[in-house]
Order: structure tokens, then C-alpha cells, then sequence
């Protein structure tokens, strides 16, 4: 693209995004409104095939009971059968919203407190700009409007197993997260491993309950998993090699009910965060073994449950670098950052085991850094005005792979 054409591209996308914005934030404000948690995105389903179909964009028939696919149909330069995805999750989380702003949750113990609200209308806005030059692109936009990206097993993989990416055949794939920790109006990017892979781990730790004053004619489940919680350390500082990030934390534990009891039974729960699958797998099979072990040793009964979470995000690094340039074209050098990876998890890491693409950080911070203002807190609340560069940037995105393609 001649730096003249990119130029006034992106003036002409700005003037759309800035023509937009109070739309895509009464969009944003309803959604926020009327939460929907994983895969009871019903209302929310609704809303957004309606504003699609007021596009002129007909949504594709349903692969999952809730979410929305929908393709932007672009001029005739299509004949050479580009297709670029853009997508956004939808649900939100099982958490009571503490925030005062006017447009608050209505329902109880629901919130989008992990930006989804935010994502789905920052989509919407990039197809209205999008459907408005729809005759210049040099290809198709895939919009795939995501449910239930926050419970395992996610909304990605159902929709991929549906035939998501049979039917559809992109040549890359963008996705966008919003980050408090990043400033409105700037965009962070990382090249191969950005996000961990997550999973659950269940322990059910079974001895022989008796008078805490005779410990030695019971079998104690609560020393037991105390030794399980410390062993369980050395997977980090001594398995995984010392390069790669890894993370064993056990969140929670439950036994016992008075001072003077041993308990029968313990239970615990926790995760593990790993960003390379060998290491993942090395992980678990050492795990599978401390556990075993240490319940022999004490003579109780340990059981360990492992539920595969999603996988390393891994961003293609030919396809960030280019949207690297891509948001530089948009943004300005400034507000292109490159930032590291984090042991959070995303169920976008499945699009990416099929389809090359990128998952950035789109900027919802104030540069106050207010503590508070944090994802998946009760008091999160992100700059809106980070709609009309997302939306923006989205739609810039797509129309500059397209035409690298």
C-alpha cells in the first residue's frame, strides 16, 4: 500500500469511528446492562444478529446455540478467496458488580468484569465501518462473535469442532483483549508464547478419621495434603527448567470441621500455568507421581484430578509483525508497545493451533493506575473511549491484510 492510500485509509476509518461512537457505547452500556454468563448469551445473541442484519449482514446459520458468525462480503477482488476473522467473546463472568456508574449490571451476581462487553461492541462497530467499504476490500471479513470463553471448556473449540473452520477457511485471525494496565488509545503486542495454558487440579485426599489426640491410630488426610501443597513447589523450582515459565498454585482446601477431629477426607483445588506444552505434559505426569507418592508414604489414599484447560496462546510471529506495522499505521509509533507474556489463559489459543494470527492488548487504562481497576474485579471499569480505537483499528486491520494477502 502507497503511504498516500494509508494515509487517507486511515483518516477515512477514523471519521467513521469517531461518527459511530456514542452508538458502539449504547451498545456496549445495554450489553453491559444484561450480563449473560457462558453460553446463555441469549439476549445478547439477539442483539447482535440485529444490528448485523440493520448492516445489510446476514448472519451465517448457527453453529452453537448461542454466538453469531457472519461474513462482510467484499468487491470484486474477493475472486481471489481472501478471508481474514475477526472475532470477540461474548459472556460475561459469575461476579456481583460493585461500580456506580448509570448503566450498571441488572443481574444479580453477573458482571462483565473481564472487558467482553467491550470487545463485542468494539466487533460491531469495525463491521459498521467495515459494511461502509465493503466494495474496496480485497476479500471477505469473518466475524465470529464468541460464547463462553470464560468456562472451560470454552466457546472456541465447540465452534471449531463445529465446522467453524471447514466452512470458513481465513488466512489469518485478529482477536483483541482489553487491558486496564495499558493506556487508552495505545496497543501492546508479543510475538510467539503470550498466554499460559491453564489447568484445573482437583485433589481428593482420603484417610482414617479418629480423636486428634491419638494421631497414631488414624490416618491424617489434613498432614498429607499439607506435604502434597509443599512438594507440589518443586515442580516449578526444580522440574520445569528454570527458562520456562511455569506456575503450580492450590487455591483452595477443605477438611475437618472441629478442633479435635482428624477428618476422614480433605479436598483441595488449584492450577497450573505452563507456556510450553512439553514442559505442560512433564508437568502433569510429575505431579500424577508426587501425589501418589506422598499418599503412600503417609498411608492415606490420594486421587488427582487434571482437566485440561486451553492451551498456549501462541501469536504467529509473521502475522504480528505485521500487525505490528498495521497498528502503526493506525496509532502512531507511541502507542505501539511490546509487552510480555502472562500466565493468564485464553480460549483464542485455539484458533491459532488452525489459523496464523495475533491476539493483542487494546489500551482501557486511565494512567492513574487505580488498583481497583482491574479484570475480573467487582469495581472494573475500562475507558470507553478505547470503543472508538478499537473498533477502528479492528476494521484498519482487517482491510490491510486483506490487501497484503
Amino acid at each position: 500500500m502507497k503511504r498516500e492510500h494509508s494515509v487517507e485509509l486511515v483518516d477515512r476509518i477514523r471519521e467513521n469511528s469517531a461518527e459511530i461512537f456514542s452508538e458502539v457505547v449504547s451498545l456496549r452500556r445495554d450489553i453491559h446492562r444484561h450480563p449473560e454468563l457462558a453460553y446463555e448469551e441469549v439476549r445478547t445473541t439477539a442483539l447482535i444478529k440485529d444490528y448485523l442484519l440493520n448492516l445489510g449482514i446476514t448472519p451465517e446459520p448457527s453453529l452453537l446455540e448461542t454466538g453469531v458468525v457472519a461474513v462482510i462480503r467484499g468487491g470484486s477482488k474477493t475472486a481471489r478467496n481472501n478471508l481474514v476473522a475477526l472475532r470477540a467473546d461474548i459472556d460475561a463472568l459469575p461476579l456481583h458488580e460493585e461500580n456506580m456508574h448509570g448503566f450498571c449490571s441488572l443481574e444479580s451476581g453477573k458482571m462483565h468484569a473481564c472487558g467482553h462487553d467491550m470487545h463485542t461492541a468494539m466487533l460491531l462497530g469495525a463491521a459498521n465501518i467495515l459494511s461502509r467499504i465493503k466494495d474496496e476490500l480485497a476479500g471477505d471479513v469473518l466475524l465470529v462473535f464468541q460464547p463462553a470463553e470464560e468456562k472451560a471448556p470454552g466457546g472456541a473449540k465447540p465452534l471449531l469442532d463445529a465446522g467453524l473452520f471447514r466452512q470458513f477457511k481465513p488466512s489469518a485471525i485478529i482477536g483483541q483483549h482489553c487491558f486496564p494496565s495499558v493506556e487508552n488509545g495505545k496497543v501492546a503486542l508479543c510475538k510467539g508464547s503470550f498466554m499460559a495454558a491453564a489447568d484445573e487440579l482437583y485433589f481428593t485426599v482420603t484417610g482414617q478419621g479418629g480423636h486428634a489426640s491419638a494421631p497414631h491410630k488414624a490416618a491424617d488426610p489434613v498432614l498429607a495434603a499439607a506435604h502434597i501443597i509443599t512438594a507440589v513447589q518443586h515442580l516449578v523450582s526444580r522440574v520445569a527448567p528454570p527458562y520456562e515459565p511455569a506456575v503450580v498454585s492450590i487455591a483452595s482446601i477443605h477438611g475437618g470441621n472441629a478442633t479435635n477431629v482428624i477428618p476422614r477426607q480433605v479436598t483441595m483445588s488449584g492450577t497450573m500455568r505452563t507456556m510450553n506444552e512439553e514442559v505442560r505434559s512433564l508437568l502433569q505426569e510429575r505431579l500424577r507421581q508426587t501425589v501418589t507418592h506422598i499418599a503412600t508414604a503417609l498411608g492415606v489414599e490420594a486421587e488427582l484430578e487434571i482437566r485440561q484447560g486451553y492451551p498456549v496462546l501462541y501469536n504467529n510471529p509473521d502475522v504480528t509483525e505485521k500487525a505490528e506495522k498495521i497498528c502503526t499505521e493506525y496509532l502512531g509509533r507511541e502507542n505501539v508497545l511490546t509487552c510480555e507474556s502472562i500466565m493468564t489463559a485464553e480460549d483464542f489459543a485455539y484458533y491459532l493451533q488452525e489459523c496464523p494470527g495475533t491476539f493483542w492488548q487494546i489500551g482501557t487504562g486511565m494512567g492513574n493506575n487505580d488498583k481497583s481497576n482491574t479484570l475480573h474485579s467487582p469495581t472494573f471499569d475500562p475507558e470507553e473511549r478505547a470503543l472508538e480505537t478499537g473498533s477502528g483499528l479492528l476494521a484498519y486491520a482487517a482491510f490491510r491484510i486483506l490487501e497484503s494477502a
